[in-house]
């Protein structure tokens, strides 16, 4: 019988989870080193300052889509399973960006980056699958650690290919020639590498990924099915036994058999930690089907789902995006404007940047990747194992207007603390970020149903695609507005306000140990499974349990446990 330290942490799923992933940063971020010079080729304008707008609009466009289409693909992962619609949104992805590398008009870009966006619905769906994979919670922290970091590592890659590959003709003229289809179009080289990187981990995902979806997960898969002959012929291994998971049941099972114990469990001991009969028999009958049929249990409903919760995780996630996007753009502006040459009339009234050149600004934003990774892989595990999601998320949360407000005197700093002080920055930003997206994606595992999962975190995903739409725009115009009348850091405080607002909903948020809200399941059904949960929160001593057999009383928790096998069967 398992226990919850015998689960193991599922690394086969989550390296394949991350071979599928990286693919998805190589291609979004490819485009961004040479969009600007993309859109220029296009002779639309000789502004610089239009050049700018456009290429602002060629990322909206895929964020608007996103934002569209993210609900779509989240509601129909919980119709027909995770693995399909991952698969789906990475073929889009490589379709999208085969048609944005020969795109030679404005239009055909918009169109292109558009049908990315509306083709992939993954950032949400794959937050329920890490869910979904991850069935012990002390795993989390680490799981939820692994897609960020395959972002960073994907977008530093991805901005290499872009950079190195962008114009062949011109910047490898003993390779490509002139009258080559990479003349036409200078931009196809670096979308067709991450095409192929895409078809790599779109074969990896259909060959080795496994489904997630509770309903879906035992059906036959063909593509799991070839992956598993493709080993065994590769590595010489004989036929071996079907893979079966360990379910929660199991882990169930394993609890009741703690009570045996001397030293009661420390979760059932606290009276802060251990939940009401109801929340745990809700928690034990939701991943079973035939037990939720047994004690009446509804199919629930979007409107149940949305819990408060739920909703306030959903608004504060779109509020974050908000200002984090925000941040990335103001923060090049800052380092790279010219250094004022009026005296400051403090405290707000100020103008200047740091003036650094072009290339010092990319080694620093390449220092600023590597620290992401880091953070995210070593820091926020250990941070939120010891404090937890919750109190992680408000940490970082509140510490975001603080950042914000700050940012802008730094322009005002003596020259020899500048570097310094934007390295402090740097790993201020990245330390936040590395936390806050990562504690949110658990929460929302830990308070949603998981048959509804998808569709939530599909939400989730829109509204900050729709924020990340809106934030580059709304900031870029608070900073001009801000220039105009001598407070550079105003957009810098505009953001801070915003993330006052997100502080301010993290106050009213909870820390939920499962994925099951206790309000979905009715009294009746808590009185019936009551029989079956009673034993995990009886705490007694191994000297009442044997007071109570010598006086012939019988322990019937693992008659319980064993009628549950049963009925299984």
């Amino acid at each position: 019988m398992p226990s919850k330290e015998s689960v193991p942490f599922p690394t086969k799923q989550l390296f394949v989870l991350a071979l599928c992933r990286i693919c998805e940063p190589i291609a979004f971020m490819s485009i961004f080193p040479y969009i600007y010079f993309m859109i220029k080729s296009f002779h639309i304008t000789d502004d610089e300052r239009h050049i700018a707008v456009y290429a602002g609009m060629v990322t909206s466009a895929f964020a608007f889509a996103e934002f569209s289409a993210s609900v779509f693909w989240g509601r129909l992962s919980d119709k027909v399973g995770r693995k399909p619609i991952l698969l789906t949104g990475m073929a889009g992805t490589g379709i999208s960006m085969l048609a944005f590398g020969f795109a030679h008009n404005l239009p055909l870009a918009l169109v292109a980056r558009a049908l990315g966006g509306l083709l992939n619905g993954n950032i949400g769906v794959l937050q329920t699958t890490v869910a979904e994979v991850v069935t012990v919670k002390a795993h989390q922290p680490r799981a939820f650690s692994v897609m960020p970091f395959v972002w960073c590592l994907g977008s530093i890659v991805g901005a290499g290919l872009g950079g190195i590959l962008a114009e062949p003709v011109k910047n490898y003229p003993g390779y490509f020639q002139a009258t080559s289809i990479f003349s036409r179009f200078p931009y196809l080289l670096p979308n067709i590498v991450c095409a192929t990187v895409v078809i790599f981990g779109l074969i990896i995902g259909f060959l080795f990924l496994e489904e997630t979806h509770e309903d879906k997960k035992d059906s036959r898969d063909r593509g799991i099915e070839i992956g598993k002959w493709i080993v065994r012929h590769l590595t010489w291994q004989k036929q071996t036994e079907p893979y079966s998971k360990v379910g929660y049941f199991e882990e169930t099972l394993a609890l009741i058999a703690e009570r045996e114990k001397i030293e009661p469990d420390p979760m059932v001991a606290s009276p802060l930690l251990a939940p009401s009969t109801c929340s745990t028999c809700s928690t034990v009958v939701e991943s079973d089907d035939e037990a939720e049929k047994s004690v009446g249990i509804g199919k629930i409903t979007l409107r149940q789902a949305f819990t408060r919760q739920v909703s306030l995780i959903i608004v504060s996630y779109g509020i974050l995006a908000f200002h984090t996007i925000a941040l990335e753009q103001l923060m090049p502006i800052l380092l790279s404007s010219a250094e004022s040459t009026e005296a400051p009339h403090l405290p707000f009234k100020f103008k200047g940047g740091f003036a650094l050149p072009l290339k010092t600004i990319g080694i620093i934003f390449s220092a600023q990747g590597f620290l992401q990774m880091i953070s995210t892989i070593f820091i926020f595990p250990v941070v939120t194992r010891r404090l937890g999601s919750l109190t992680t998320f408000r940490i970082v949360i509140f510490g975001y207007p603080v950042l914000y407000f700050l940012i802008p005197y730094l322009a005002l700093a003596p020259k020899d603390l500048r570097y310094p002080c934007i390295f402090l920055v740097l790993v201020w930003k990245v330390v936040a970020q590395s936390c806050s997206f990562p504690s949110q994606a658990i929460m929302m595992a830990n308070s949603a149903p998981k048959r509804v999962l998808g569709t939530l975190n599909g939400c989730s995903a829109s509204a900050a695609s729709l924020a990340r739409a809106f934030g580059p725009t709304v900031a870029g115009l608070v900073h001009v507005a801000g220039l105009n009348i001598g407070y550079s850091g105003l957009s810098w405080w505009s953001c801070a306000a915003v993330a006052i607002l997100g502080a301010v909903v993290s106050l009213f948020m909870t820390e939920t140990r499962s994925g099951t809200e206790p309000s979905l399941v009715s009294h009746d059904s808590c009185d019936v499974e009551a029989l079956f949960t009673e034993p995990l929160l009886d705490s007694r001593s191994s000297t009442d349990a044997d007071s109570s057999e010598s006086s012939g009383t019988r322990d019937t928790s693992f008659d319980n446990a064993d009628w549950f096998r049963e009925s299984k069967r």
